[in-house]
């Protein structure tokens, strides 16, 4: 019996009416409301109990002053959760704080940037990060996964200042090897980059696959680590994120950004709840998600291997985030496949082209698994229609 077995991640949780950006805000992005949404990362899963009671327990208190994060029972929870998790030992003098990844994120490259300066990633680009970067006028320079030689390109560009890593990447859930993470530490520190790392997906690493925190690889790079366990315990609502910050004088400067000039010392206490929760108690209800994931991508593989063969599809080394190249199967573009989803089969799943790649789709399977079969079956009507298909064949 899987581990999965204890836990009732089959159990549908009503979503609705609780202002959740993937059920109620679906016509925000979709233009139709009512439809069935495989969308922005989060899971449909109730956390884990041991967070839930952390959590009620805190609210039985009833008292809900400023708070300080900076406090032994949260440092010494992601120093257990790393060192237990991950193998690696974290100096706790190096955590910051913030009220999102992307926030922090902000803040990094305002420091480290200046307007018009560039910003490398890898492409296909989580959209956050397009935002970001954009939203602070400074340049987007993408380079594609697995490009050494473009990545090296664009980093020796002399405007070219930070390198931003998503680790494990989103959309295409790489988990990068630590030879390929020692190789970006190399070549960040011989053209003078920074390095931010985004590793929120880093605790939902599939079976086969090691993460390799930044920390242990950073070497002689300027760098921060940002992350939070919203991502993998499923509790972003609560905001709250952490970071490590290797040099004293930008953590510093971090800090006294965040406290002073955004006016946020104060975190949220049932963010903080939730971390020590997460990472002291709720190892084997992550352990259970994922296994449960994972059956969800399986069963998108199997389906896409037998309607749509030439796909190739496999499931991503992270996350519950399955992203399909459909162009092997005659899809080039989102539109009119968009329309067919929209409002043929009435589900929400995003378009490639939101991170910079059309012909694509990202179907979040984070959900129970009668969702999850509903979510690939649309997906392969939907392709059938745009390309003239029948089940298992060509139309004649």
């Amino acid at each position: 019996m899987g581990s999965s077995a204890r836990y009732d991640f089959d159990a549908v949780v009503d979503r609705r009416g609780t202002w959740c950006v993937q059920w109620d805000g679906v016509a925000d992005r979709f233009g139709v409301d009512g439809l069935l949404p495989f969308t922005i990362s989060d899971m449909d899963f109730r956390t884990a109990p041991q967070v839930l009671d952390a959590l009620r327990s805190r609210l039985d208190h009833g008292v809900f002053g400023y708070t300080d994060w900076r406090q032994d029972d949260f440092r010494s929870a992601i120093a257990h959760w790393y060192a237990t998790r991950h193998g690696t030992e974290v100096d706790t003098g190096q955590l910051v704080y913030g009220p999102s990844v992307l926030s922090q994120l902000s803040q990094l490259l305002q420091m480290w940037t200046a307007e018009g300066e560039g910003v490398v990633v890898h492409t296909p680009t989580y959209d956050g990060f397009r935002k970001a970067v954009t939203g602070l006028r400074r340049e987007l320079r993408g380079v594609p996964v697995g490009d050494g030689d473009a990545l090296e390109r664009e980093l020796a560009r002399p405007d070219s200042k930070v390198l931003v890593l998503c680790s494990p990447h989103n959309p295409t859930g790489r988990v990068w090897t630590e030879d390929e993470l020692r190789g970006f530490a190399s070549l960040a520190a011989r053209h003078g980059v920074a390095v931010i790392s985004d590793e929120i997906h880093a605790d939902f690493v599939h079976s086969g696959r090691i993460h390799v925190p930044w920390t242990r690889v950073a070497g002689a790079t300027r760098w921060a680590l940002v992350t939070s366990a919203s991502k993998a315990f499923n509790f972003p609502a609560l905001t709250g994120s952490y970071g490590l910050i290797g040099d004293p004088a930008d953590r510093a400067e971090f800090l006294r950004r965040m406290e002073t000039a955004e006016g946020l010392a104060s975190p949220a206490v049932l963010s903080l709840t939730a971390h020590i929760a997460a990472y002291r108690e709720s190892a084997q209800w992550l352990d259970a998600a994922r296994e449960y994931v994972a059956g969800n991508l399986e069963l998108v593989a199997r389906r896409l291997g037998e309607e749509l063969p030439e796909l190739g599809w496999r499931p991503p080394q992270a996350g519950y985030l399955a992203w399909i190249d459909l162009r092997p199967a005659g899809v080039e573009g989102d539109a009119e496949l968009q329309r067919v989803l929209i409002e043929r089969e009435r589900v929400a799943v995003m378009p490639g082209g939101v991170y910079g790649a059309e012909g694509f789709v990202r179907l979040n399977v984070g959900c129970p698994r009668a969702k999850a079969a509903a979510g690939v079956e649309a997906l392969i009507r939907g392709v059938r229609a745009v390309t003239g298909r029948t089940a298992r064949g060509v139309a004649g």
